[in-house]
């Protein structure tokens, strides 16, 4: 039986930056309820990726109790949603070229802690459906980024699989499915180790061939 190997991806930090367009949706909805009196910046939310939409909103607005804050959630997504699928974001330099050459030899996937539609919005705006197998997110299942990584291992029947991310949640998730780790250092967060690393998008092709 042939094996199936697996790339799998974060988003944020890792393909794509789309913190401006998301800072600005995001204004949008605090700027319509004045009494939070609340500006968020580019710095504030790439700080904050890489967290549960749960926490990123608790961060924002702790002085809110959680049925209020899901409120304000829900249309923070919803206007970001649908402010992305008109503007997209910004990807890492090299991506589609990448990701081609990756997807002749690998199946590809995309595990990220966001909402709902929000993968969905950077696979539509670029075209790159057709280069990923699977997607999954937080927002879907309500569950940390390690059961839903293992959740695209287990569902697509990967004899091998890697995960790639620039962040302790990516790292975190990696270990508690089983599988190596390559850290974008290029991307948004930190990580407790470095074992392998990747500088640019690149450099995953040949990295890839040493880990599975």
């Amino acid at each position: 039986m042939e094996k199936t190997k697996g790339i799998i991806f974060d988003l944020d930090g890792t393909l794509w930056d789309s913190s401006d367009n998301v800072v600005i949706s995001w204004n949008m909805v605090f700027y319509s309820h004045k009494e939070f009196n609340l500006h968020i910046t580019n710095k504030d939310m790439q700080s904050l990726m890489g967290l549960t939409m749960e926490n990123i909103i608790k961060a924002l607005l702790p002085q809110l109790n959680e049925e209020e804050r899901l409120k304000i959630l829900e249309e923070c997504c919803r206007v970001e949603n649908d402010y992305l699928e008109k503007h997209g974001g910004v990807l890492f330099p090299d991506l589609e070229a990448t990701i081609k050459k990756l997807s002749e030899k690998y199946k590809l996937f995309i595990v990220s802690n966001c909402q709902s539609g929000y993968i969905e919005c950077f696979l539509k705006y670029y075209g790159f459906e057709k280069y990923f197998t699977d997607i999954e997110c937080s927002g879907n299942t309500h569950l940390h980024k390690g059961k839903n990584v293992k959740s695209i291992i287990e569902r697509n029947n990967l004899s091998a699989a890697v995960y790639v991310g620039d962040a302790q949640v990516d790292l975190d998730a990696s270990r508690f499915a089983g599988i190596p780790f390559i850290y974008c250092k290029y991307g948004f967060g930190k990580v407790d180790e470095e074992r392998i690393v990747i500088n640019s998008l690149p450099e995953l092709i040949e990295t890839v061939e040493k880990v599975i």
